[in-house]
Parts: C-alpha cells; sequence; structure tokens
C-alpha cells in the first residue's frame, strides 16, 4: 500500500501525482513510503526507479538480516524494528530502504512503525532538506 510519495527540490515539497515527471527533474528528488506492499506495488517501483533485481528479492522474500547492499549508483538498507502487539508479545518487522540518485524509497513489512514524524521533521528544516537524500536517509 502507498503510504506517502512526495518530490523535494531545493528543500521545498513538490506537488506530485506522476512519479515520472519528477524522475529527471534537476536538483529534485522523490521520497516514496510503501506498506506491505504487494508483488505488482514492488515491481512498479523497481520500473520508476530501475531497482537492482537482487535488492527487490529481498524485499519481495523479507526476514533478511540487517545490512547495507551497495549496486552501482545505489543503495539497499535493511533494518529491523521490534514492537509490541496487541497481547504484548513482541513483534520483529523489517523497513527496507531503496536509496539512488534521485529517490528515497522505504518499505515497511510486518511493522507499524513509520516516518511519518522524520518526514515532517524533514519538512520543517528545509535548510537541512536542502542536502537531499544523504539527509533523509
Amino acid at each position: 500500500m502507498l503510504v506517502n510519495c512526495a518530490a523535494y527540490q531545493k528543500g521545498r515539497k513538490l506537488a506530485i501525482d506522476d512519479i515520472s515527471a519528477y524522475r529527471d527533474v534537476p536538483d529534485c528528488f522523490i521520497w516514496v513510503a510503501l506498506k506491505d506492499p504487494g508483488p505488482g506495488e514492488l515491481a512498479h517501483m523497481s520500473h520508476q526507479f530501475g531497482l537492482h533485481q537482487l535488492a527487490v528479492e529481498d524485499a519481495q522474500k523479507g526476514h533478511q538480516r540487517p545490512k547495507i547492499d551497495e549496486y552501482a549508483d545505489s543503495l539497499f538498507c535493511v533494518l529491523h524494528t521490534v514492537e509490541l502487539d496487541t497481547d504484548n508479545e513482541l513483534v520483529i518487522g523489517e523497513i527496507n530502504v531503496f536509496v539512488g540518485r534521485n529517490y528515497v524509497l522505504s518499505v515497511r513489512n510486518r511493522t507499524n512503525q513509520g516516518f511519518q514524524d522524520v518526514r515532517l521533521r524533514c519538512e520543517r528544516e528545509p535548510h537541512l532538506l536542502e542536502n537531499g537524500l544523504a539527509f533523509v536517509m
């Protein structure tokens, strides 16, 4: 499920209705957040951003160890989350983050922890968001 999608240029959020319209805009990057995506959603993002196929496979399979993989001009990161469910049992979730020249894509699986607060903080501090993907990551 698509949670959020926005384009940013020089620290400012732009309205976005079509990812492909912003992929090649100078000094612009796209920040997309997915939660428990189906194979079609991840395939669409792979096509939009040219994600490395091994990283996409890892994100689809899940249950990866925490890691950072470098593929040419992109990074793929796997992070684990720990949450209490409604029965006070620990649940291990996974967040996959794809970062490239002009995008950051987060994919959450089995976790409710999101990046809404991170995104809001970034948007409140445009002078830092001007640093682009490095600041977001």
